[in-house]
């Protein structure tokens, strides 16, 4: 006979209590990272026994389905994160090995040879156009492959492909994250795009000058402000626009086109007084980094600018250059209409149970209506995943680059050989959180936050912020938490609407210290010798994310509060 497992949300008897037991394997993971330099995988193996240890004898969950739960975040961990990172990498590592990313950095560095442009550029208007169309850590991996290749030492081409990647990720992948919300709490769609698009254009605005202030100091910010202003306030307006009128599938690649097509305009009249190069520019020695014999400390070698390393020789039109990225952006376009997407998962996608966790984990209020069985359902998706848009895209672009069948094989199979280790520790990572969501000490920590009275439209983002952190997406945490704010909303005598969406808005900011981004991270800037660690990393963006996410959490009051006619009226 079947029976399911309920959660209990309280297991010492009290929230407050419970949740400083629950954010144990958080704060562990993040104490090993950021302090002791513990090694990403080693640090998560760890994080990941100390969760389980707690599901099972503090929250009562039978260990069966503790083991089950890890090995479904596990499984998610390789398809569809691990598939997406490696043929990501492969395409970056097509453009390296015929050099025409050398031929690709010229011409970037051409729009302006000042590096905070080129900033603002790749992370942040590049980077949200393919956290539109892809999400899932490709924006970090492609644009900070992309500085490290125009000179950006590594430590600092994360750092900025981490900040940059924050406003846009409410509407990434075409708008999955508010595209699941709305059923989960049976609110509009459209109400809750447009409530998320009175959010964060605000934030689009301000993250292109905090970005290069955490690049260039505040005076190197006042330097470039004129670009900061046209990055954030086109791709703002275009943010509130779309959102608002249209939906919440197009609106980070229409925003990022407008905004990079915004910014080369600018270009073309103004530059600034002062311009800052990178050490490789200055030279006139644009290097295209090239695979290491070594590994980084830690991390797989994925691309290096190694002393006396040349790019091959280059020949053809100088827009060759961009063949492997059109087509990437072609693909991964593609692969995210739903008549394409529900055509290939009609072709090949089973929905495959997993053993013994499916249906067998209740929810129960306050976080559900009622007690609901927890589907655990792992999609072999192979065909619409977006990295197998990515492969194609690479087929593709081997052909266009006149790289022949065998090398391309070769660069592909050196390719998995760099990433073996960075894939464990996302597979490790995503059974953590797996784990914690299943055995409800997520949620434990969400109650707790949610109970602070009228502080409550503070917190709220911040509970997305901590979902995304936990979780690695902007969709899970949704997921996770999307009830618990619509119900707490209804409790506490504010809109559901709001609440809700601040959950998304909220949860954009914790994409940047999320386990996930910070290996992809780790990953795309890895091979080098100046390579950070994930814990380095960690420390150099963490208060960035606190920072950001304190500011949507003072906003969302003033909307709660002051600002109330911004709330959409309920249909």
């Amino acid at each position: 006979m079947f029976f399911a497992w309920s959660q209990n949300y309280a297991p010492l008897g009290g929230v407050g209590s419970s949740a400083l037991v629950a954010v144990i394997p958080v704060a562990l993971l993040l104490a090993l990272l950021a302090f002791w330099h513990v090694r990403a995988h080693i640090a998560a193996i760890i994080a990941l026994l100390v969760a389980m240890a707690i599901a099972v004898v503090v929250y009562g969950m039978p260990a069966k389905l503790a083991l089950a739960a890890a090995a479904n975040g596990a499984a998610f961990g390789f398809l569809p994160i691990g598939w997406l990172i490696i043929n990501a990498i492969f395409i970056y590592q097509l453009s390296v090995e015929t050099g025409q990313f050398t031929v690709l950095q010229k011409q970037i560095a051409g729009v302006s040879g000042d590096r905070r442009i080129q900033a603002l550029l790749l992370a942040f208007s590049f980077g949200a156009f393919i956290e539109g169309a892809a999400g899932f850590g490709a924006p970090v991996a492609i644009s900070g492959a992309l500085m490290i290749g125009l000179g950006f030492k590594p430590l600092e081409a994360a750092k900025l492909a981490l900040i940059g990647n924050t406003a846009p990720v409410a509407f990434g992948s075409l708008g999955i994250p508010l595209v699941t919300l709305a059923p989960l709490t049976g609110l509009d769609l459209l109400q809750l795009s447009a409530m998320v698009g009175r959010q964060l254009p605000f934030f689009s605005i301000i993250v292109p000058f905090w970005l290069v202030a955490a690049q260039a100091g505040w005076r190197g910010m006042v330097g470039v402000w004129p670009a900061c202003l046209v990055a954030g306030t086109s791709f703002a307006v275009m943010q509130f626009l779309m959102s608002n009128l249209h939906g919440p599938w197009l609106v980070d690649i229409v925003s990022a086109a407008v905004s990079m097509i915004a910014v080369v305009v600018l270009m073309r009249f103004w530059q600034p007084r002062e311009i800052q190069s990178n050490i490789a520019a200055v030279d006139g020695d644009l290097r295209a980094p090239s695979p290491s014999a070594e590994n980084a400390p830690g991390l797989p070698a994925v691309a290096s600018a190694q002393a006396g390393d040349r790019v091959p020789p280059v020949t053809g039109h100088p827009s060759r250059a961009w063949l492997p990225w059109i087509f990437l952006t072609i693909f991964v376009f593609a692969w995210g209409l739903p008549v394409v997407k529900n055509q290939l998962n009609a072709w090949y996608a089973p929905q495959i149970p997993v053993p013994a966790l499916n249906n067998a984990v209740l929810k129960v209020p306050p976080v559900a209506p009622a007690p609901t069985p927890e589907k655990a359902i792992f999609s072999l998706n192979l065909l619409s995943a977006t990295g197998t848009a990515l492969l194609l895209a690479g087929i593709v672009s081997s052909f266009g680059l006149g790289v022949g069948v065998r090398r391309a094989f070769q660069i592909y199979g050196h390719t998995l050989l760099r990433v073996r280790i960075s894939l464990l520790t996302i597979s490790v990572m995503m059974a953590l959180g797996f784990t914690t969501r299943f055995s409800g000490t997520d949620t434990t920590m969400g109650l707790a936050m949610a109970g602070t009275g009228w502080l409550f439209p503070f917190f709220s983002p911040l509970i997305g912020w901590l979902g995304v952190a936990l979780t690695g997406s902007d969709t899970s945490s949704n997921v996770l938490f999307g009830n618990l704010q619509k119900v707490s909303a209804e409790q506490l005598g504010f809109p559901p609407i709001l609440m809700c969406a601040s959950n998304s808005s909220g949860g954009v900011m914790g994409k940047m210290i999320d386990a996930q981004s910070i290996v992809v991270a780790s990953v795309a800037t890895g091979g080098h010798p100046e390579s950070p660690s994930a814990g380095t990393i960690l420390r150099s963006v963490f208060w960035h994310s606190v920072g950001l996410a304190l500011l949507v959490g003072m906003l969302v009051m003033l909307q709660a509060y002051v600002w109330t006619s911004v709330v959409p009226l309920a249909r």
